[in-house]
Order: C-alpha cells, then structure tokens, then sequence
C-alpha cells in the first residue's frame, strides 16, 4: 500500500484509555503505511460509528461491552468489506477469536503489527510492503541472525528483550516474506545477505 494515497481509517475500540491511545500512537508511526485512527471506547458507540462510517479495519478487544457479538457488529455495519482484527491483551479463550481476520497482541512490536496490517489489507495483486532483498525490517534481520546462530527462542527474546510470543510472530512473518521454512534456506539467506559470517555459524552446520 502506498503512504501516499488517502489514508487507511482504521478503529481502536477498547475500553481501557491507556491502551486504545497506545494502539492508535503505534498505528500513527508505523512504516510504509499512512493510517487515521479513530478510537471508540464502548461496544454501542462502535455500532453507532459503524453504521455511518466505513473504515477500512477494526482493530478491537473481543471482551468490549463484556464479551462483543462479532456477528452482529458485522451485519449492523456499513462496509461488509471491513477487516476485523482482535486487540489481545490477556489471556483469552482461543474461541473467543473465531470470526476475526487477524489478532494482534499488546505484547507485539511495531514491525509485527505493520506486517499483519498490511497483508491484511493489501488489494489482491499488491506487492507487499517490502519488497525484495530488503524484505526483513531491522529486527527481524537480528532475529534471523539469532536463529542461525543456534539460539533458542527463549534466547532470543532475552537478548531482545521481547517476549517468547513476539519472537514467535516475528519468525512467522520471516518465514512469510522470505518464502523459507527451514534453518538451512535461513542460513543461506542469511549469508547471502551478509548478515552473518560463514564463521559465526561454522558449528551450525
């Protein structure tokens, strides 16, 4: 998508201040993607909102209201096209997700959102956001040279100081982009690409 065009309207419906204008304060600053967030803090005024207008995504907590009716949310909507998108920020019942298009974590970092944004919302036969060789953003390339280096996700995630889940939703994206599912087609890359030295990794191999 290109930052350029009219702005994505995406909504942040959550009932917790802190994080609805935490959520729209990512969203404003993420790369390569121009978004206008709208933040909603009940289920009735994301209905009403809903029915006038017609964003493009909504980004919103599965217990708003106490527990939201997905279903009907979506048939009292305008724009049958919208994409949902769960706001976790708790253990939740995996069911509980059933009907959205995509979730996204608290504990996620920019990067992760940006690319589950964008692939969500990209028109069929767009080229994804990064493109090319330099397909992987800054962190996913350290996590890369993380992997092929031997260490555990565990490992990983202390050294970046991120949680376990982050680590896991940034190597699922790697592998997405990159179209590489196995350590070895990691390493190659990697060496490809010059993120590592056949040296760092002799031991691996």
């Amino acid at each position: 998508m290109d930052s350029n065009n009219t702005p994505l309207k995406i909504v942040v419906a959550d009932s917790s201040a802190i994080l609805r204008s935490g959520v729209a304060a990512v969203l404003k600053r993420l790369p390569g993607l121009n978004i206008q967030p709208v933040e909603i803090a009940t289920s009735e005024s994301l209905r009403h909102y809903l029915q006038l207008h017609r964003p493009q995504a909504v980004i919103v907590s599965p217990t708003l209201g106490g527990w939201l009716d997905l279903p009907a949310l979506k048939a009292e909507g305008r724009n049958g096209e919208a994409r949902y998108v769960a706001l976790v920020s708790t253990v939740i019942d995996p069911a509980a997700l059933r009907g959205y298009d995509a979730q996204i974590s608290i504990c996620d970092d920019p990067d992760a959102i940006a690319d589950r944004l964008d692939s969500l919302l990209r028109a069929p036969g767009d080229e994804p956001r990064d493109a090319g060789t330099e397909a992987l953003s800054q962190r996913e390339k350290e996590i890369v040279t993380c992997v092929v280096k031997g260490m555990t996700n565990k490992a990983i995630a202390d050294r970046l100081c991120l949680s376990i889940h982050t680590i896991i939703t940034h190597r699922r994206n790697i592998a997405r982009k990159l179209q590489i599912h196995s350590s070895a087609g990691l390493t190659i890359y990697a060496i490809v690409n010059k993120l590592v030295e056949l040296g760092d990794i002799k031991d691996q191999l």
